[in-house]
C-alpha cells in the first residue's frame, strides 16, 4: 500500500489486484461499491481516486465527525460502518465487469452479510445494484428486500463520473439512509 500518487505501472499493475475489505461483526451500514479501481487497486483504500466523492458524502450526510481520507479507512469500523464490494477485482471502469461477474459478486456479497451481520447494507452503484440481484427496475433508496438477514439501500455511484449527482445531492442521499438508520 502506498500513500503517494500512483505511477502509470503503478496503476498498470493494480489490473486484478483485490483489496482488503473494512469489516467487523455487528456493523451498522456495511458500504458496498461496484469494485476497486484501478488507483484503489494501486494504493490498497477504498474510494481512493482523488475524484470519488464517497468520503466527502459519508461525512456530509453525518456519518462521520469529519471527512476521513482514504487512507484512515480502518476507523471506519469505529463508527459502525464498513466497506466491501460486490466485485473483488479492479478494474479501469466499471463497465469491464460482466454480468455473470456482478451476479456472482451479489451471491458472495449476500454470504459475507449473512457472517458478519450488519444491520444495513449500502449498495452504492444503482446500475450494478440492478444486475447483480436481478432487480431492473430498482432505484436510489431503500429497497424492499433484505439481503442475507439486513436491510438494502442503494445510493448513487459518488464517481466524479456521475455528474448527475452533485456534492449537495449525494450529501443528501447519504444523510437520508443515516437518518434511517439511527432513527430505529
Amino acid at each position: 500500500m502506498t500513500s503517494s500518487r500512483p505511477t502509470r505501472e503503478q496503476l498498470a499493475a493494480a489490473a486484478g489486484t483485490t483489496i482488503p475489505d473494512v469489516l467487523a461483526p455487528g456493523l451498522d451500514v456495511l458500504f458496498c461499491g461496484i469494485n476497486p479501481g484501478l488507483y484503489s487497486g494501486a494504493t490498497g483504500y477504498h474510494f481512493a481516486r482523488p475524484g470519488n466523492r464517497f468520503w466527502p458524502a459519508l461525512h456530509a450526510g453525518g456519518f462521520t465527525p469529519r471527512r476521513l481520507h482514504p487512507g484512515e479507512q480502518d476507523e471506519l469500523t469505529g463508527h459502525g460502518l464498513g466497506i466491501t464490494n460486490i466485485v473483488a477485482r479492479a478494474t479501469a471502469r466499471a463497465d469491464e465487469l460482466t454480468g455473470e461477474e456482478l451476479r456472482a459478486g451479489g451471491v458472495m456479497l449476500a454470504e459475507k452479510v449473512a457472517r458478519y451481520r450488519p444491520r444495513w447494507v449500502a449498495v452504492v452503484g444503482i446500475t450494478a445494484y440492478r444486475t447483480a440481484f436481478d432487480r431492473p427496475k430498482a432505484t436510489v433508496g431503500p429497497q424492499p428486500d433484505p439481503l442475507g438477514g439486513a436491510r438494502v439501500w442503494v445510493l448513487p455511484n459518488p464517481s466524479g463520473l456521475n455528474a448527475h449527482w452533485t456534492p449537495a445531492t449525494l450529501a443528501k442521499a447519504f444523510a437520508d439512509l443515516r437518518e434511517k438508520v439511527y432513527s430505529q
